[in-house]
C-alpha cells in the first residue's frame, strides 16, 4: 500500500515581505504543497533554491542583489532541475520571452489571483511551461510560419489537441491522463492560442486541413 504523497516543496524569494507573507499563507492552506524556505533578495533565492533543492521556486522578478532573470541564469548553470515560476508586473514581451528563453518554466502577473498560481503548478508539472492568461500566448511565442504551428505544442497539449479534436469530452480527457478538469481547461486555451483558432469547430477545421484525422492524431 503506498504511503502518503510526498508533498510539492517551493521556495519563496520577493523583496515584499507582505507579498511574500500573503503567498505562503495561500500555500498553507493546501497541504500537498510546503514552503520550504523564503528569500528576501535574489542572491539569498539562489542559495536557498541549490541547497534545499526545491520542486519549484516562486521568484519576483524585479529583487535586490540579483534579480530573477539573473536567479534564472544561476540555477540553469548548476542543471538544477527545480522548476521557476516568475512573478512581476511587467507585461513588457522582450523581457517574458528572455526569462523563458534562460528557462524560466512559468510567468505570472501579480495582479493575477492565487488561482494561477495554482493553476502554473500543476500544469508545469504535468510537462508544460505557463504563461498567466491575462497575457496573450503569441506575445512570447517566436514567430513561426502558420504551416509550422503544431510545433508549438507541447507533448502533452499535442495529446490533449488530438483527443478533443477526436470528439472526447474535456472530463473524460482528464480522467484519461490523471489530470484535473482546469488544467485541461488550461491546456484546450494554450492550444487555442498557440494554434491561432476559436473553440472547438476551429481545431477540428485545422486538423482537417492538416489531414489530422483521429486515428493519426492519436497514434
Amino acid at each position: 500500500m503506498d504511503g502518503p504523497m510526498k508533498p510539492v516543496t517551493i521556495v519563496l524569494a520577493d523583496d515584499h515581505g507582505i507579498l511574500r507573507e500573503g503567498i505562503a499563507a495561500k500555500f498553507a492552506e493546501r497541504p500537498e504543497m510546503k514552503i520550504l524556505g523564503q528569500a528576501a533578495d535574489g542572491m539569498e533565492a539562489v542559495e536557498l533554491i541549490l541547497a534545499l533543492k526545491p520542486d519549484f521556486a516562486i521568484v519576483d522578478l524585479q529583487m535586490p542583489r540579483l534579480s530573477g532573470l539573473d536567479v534564472i541564469r544561476r540555477v540553469r548553470q548548476t542543471k538544477s532541475e527545480t522548476r521557476i515560476i516568475v512573478l512581476s508586473i511587467t507585461r513588457d514581451e522582450n523581457v517574458i520571452r528572455e526569462l523563458f528563453r534562460s528557462g524560466a518554466n512559468g510567468y505570472l502577473l501579480k495582479e493575477g489571483t492565487s488561482r494561477h498560481l495554482f493553476d502554473a503548478i500543476n500544469y508545469i508539472q504535468d510537462g508544460g511551461q505557463y504563461l498567466t492568461p491575462l497575457i496573450r500566448r503569441d506575445v512570447v511565442d517566436s514567430k513561426i510560419e502558420k504551416k509550422d504551428s503544431l510545433a508549438l505544442l507541447s507533448k502533452r497539449e499535442y495529446e490533449v489537441f488530438s483527443f478533443l479534436v477526436d470528439g472526447m469530452r474535456p472530463k473524460d480527457i482528464a480522467k484519461l491522463l490523471e489530470i484535473s478538469p482546469k488544467t485541461v481547461d488550461t491546456y484546450r486555451a494554450n492550444i487555442m492560442r498557440k494554434l491561432e483558432v476559436d473553440g472547438i469547430a476551429g481545431l477540428v477545421k485545422f486538423a482537417i486541413q492538416r489531414n489530422l484525422h483521429s486515428t493519426t492524431a492519436l497514434n
